[in-house]
């Protein structure tokens, strides 16, 4: 490939655009901590990325912002029945609020009620220009984004925080997002797979019952992008626009 001065010139500007993107200057990429309380009196560590202040930690509310209680199920044929909002804690164990929060079918985000006040769960476009951010080789905006299943090049491993993974798969949490693998309810009413995976619903359904999620699996360095049941107990994360009135990535 023959070299030339407009390349040279070309290649930083598009870098020094990503960096402004994602993390609003060019200074070094030190995370711009803030929190956010919820309903419930929950305290959260959040941090900005680009135009999206997002929650460092998984939701933990049990009441819905407009003061309603959300139903808590216990019980695996209870749980693989519903049709309605409910949220749980895995295995059924309130300990695990504190580092895990809690874990909510799809019905639950979908009443637009979850969140703290100003807050949202991200659509699957949010969740794409977060990828994009995190990721070494991929910049927001690219279509390799918009597939299913595992994309990227190396995002989940940068989402992931630095303890609490299987195996020593512990992850670099180079963007404070510190991802944990929480596990999930599945459909069927059981528990599964916390220590190894995290999964996060998005505001995005793709069927009648089903929505769109992403998943962080121990043994991949990149990002599940797929859709489940709508049943599911997934995590939660919130975020909200830095600047109001600045608009969505789209």
């Amino acid at each position: 490939m023959m070299f030339n001065s407009a390349t040279a010139m070309i290649k930083p500007t598009i870098f020094f655009s990503f960096l402004l993107l994602c993390f609003a200057s060019l200074e070094a990429q030190v995370p711009d901590r803030g929190s956010v309380t919820d309903i419930d009196g929950n305290v959260y560590q959040t941090v900005i990325i680009g135009r999206y202040e997002w929650m460092a930690e998984n939701l933990k509310t049990t009441t819905y912002n407009n003061g309603a209680k959300i139903p808590k199920i216990t019980g695996d044929t209870a749980w693989s029945r519903l049709s309605s909002d409910a949220y749980c804690f895995y295995n059924d164990n309130e300990g695990m609020a504190d580092t895990c929060g809690a874990l909510y079918n799809w019905y639950a985000v979908n009443t637009g009620n979850l969140c703290p006040g100003g807050w949202r769960v991200p659509t699957d476009e949010e969740w794409k220009f977060l990828e994009g951010c995190a990721d070494s080789r991929y910049d927001p905006g690219d279509s390799v984004w918009d597939n299913r299943g595992l994309r990227g090049y190396d995002a989940a491993q940068r989402l992931k925080s630095t303890s609490g993974w299987r195996s020593g798969r512990n992850g670099t949490d180079a963007i404070g997002f510190a991802a944990l693998p929480c596990g999930e309810h599945l459909s069927s009413g059981r528990y599964f797979i916390a220590g190894s995976n995290g999964f996060w619903w998005s505001s995005n359904e793709y069927g009648t019952t089903t929505a769109w999620y992403r998943s962080i699996i121990y043994s991949f360095e990149e990002v599940m992008r797929n859709f489940h049941d709508k049943r599911f107990g997934f995590s939660v994360r919130c975020l909200r626009n830095v600047n109001e009135g600045a608009g969505n990535i789209k």
